[in-house]
């Protein structure tokens, strides 16, 4: 079995060859004292910690929590829309995240995976909800930084990312003596595109709706809800009840309320 902490740590390489090459950050005019290291250096260490903070919600509270944690973690970044961004509140935006947080209970799988001798380890999904939202909040600090290019700052987070990383590698094996998993490189280089893509297009949606970031937050969290319902459905065949059917349904309601009304 794949050792998923040290797969996580691996993809990192790749999403920082990938910045290099295909995206050509621009260096010009770049004075270190000028970079914005309050945004930059928390996401250097959510990033990779945070992906392995899922792991552990996985593997010790069960898929559900994790879920939960994962997806209503939205609310945050909301919030920070109108608190912190100064977005302007509209009604229809306001039905539009009800009808949307709605959509997030309605989606997620309420069975039994949760037994009763994992509920001392609640600290882990909620570690995973505060952390994917302060992330998704500094992502959209950054895209907003408009004196230095988006693609510039990816590429710093991603580097940034990449040496905790393997701190984190040189901690795991040489100070807590675990083996090294040469599996979990193959794996992590080929995780790392996905991820790759992941940043990159939800900082060029910040760009594109810069004075609406609700439309970003809600149809990244909801869409993600959508798309994984689908891909269970026709994919995997999994079965969905009347509940995560209506929880669809409204996922799409409230994706039209944000964005076009």
């Amino acid at each position: 079995m794949v050792n998923v902490q040290q797969l996580v740590l691996w993809n990192y390489p790749t999403t920082v060859l990938l910045t290099y090459i295909l995206l050509e950050p621009s260096w010009n005019n770049l004075t270190w004292k000028s970079l914005p290291y309050q945004f930059y250096v928390p996401l250097t260490i959510l990033l990779p910690s945070l992906f392995i903070f899922i792991a552990l919600a996985v593997k010790y509270s069960g898929i559900v929590k994790t879920d939960v944690a994962q997806r209503m973690s939205l609310f945050i970044p909301l919030i920070a829309s109108f608190l912190l961004f100064n977005e302007v509140i509209q009604v229809n935006k306001i039905v539009g995240i009800i009808v949307g947080l709605v959509a997030v209970a309605c989606s997620v799988s309420w069975g039994n995976q949760s037994s009763n001798r994992m509920r001392k380890n609640s600290i882990y999904p909620i570690i995973v909800f505060f952390g994917m939202g302060i992330i998704d909040i500094l992502f959209k600090q950054i895209a907003q930084y408009t004196q230095i290019p988006y693609i510039t700052s990816m590429f710093i987070v991603f580097v940034g990312a990449m040496l905790f990383a393997f701190l984190l590698l040189i901690y795991e094996t040489q100070i807590k003596k675990k083996s090294f998993d040469k599996s979990a490189i193959v794996w992590g280089l080929f995780l790392g595109l996905f991820n790759f893509a992941n940043i990159f297009y939800y900082m060029k949606a910040h760009r594109a709706i810069s004075d609406n970031p609700s439309i970003v937050f809600t149809a990244m969290n909801v869409g993600v809800i959508v798309l994984g319902s689908l891909v269970g459905v026709f994919l995997f065949s999994e079965k969905l009840s009347v509940t995560n059917k209506i929880g669809l349904a409204l996922a799409v309601l409230s994706i039209f309320l944000i964005a076009y009304l």
